[in-house]
């Protein structure tokens, strides 16, 4: 089953981030690593919060980009 993430405001209205495709992995583990190395680029794009789907299902989320603290 394809993993995928989907790009979200921090109200869970979609967006599209600029630089960025509807990307798919294979596994579940090269999908969290793909995000661990790029949330600050999509963080700049304008996403604010993203969910991990498998096969269009939701499989946790919203995880929020912006760092906690401050």
């Amino acid at each position: 089953m394809p993993w995928s993430w989907r790009y979200e405001k921090s109200d869970g209205t979609p967006v599209e981030a600029p630089g960025f495709g509807e990307e798919t992995w294979t596994t579940q583990a090269d999908a969290e690593s793909w995000v661990g190395e790029n949330w600050r680029g999509l963080l700049e794009a304008g996403v604010d919060q993203v969910s991990l789907l498998e096969d269009g299902r939701v499989e946790y989320g919203p995880m929020s980009l912006h760092p906690q603290g401050g």
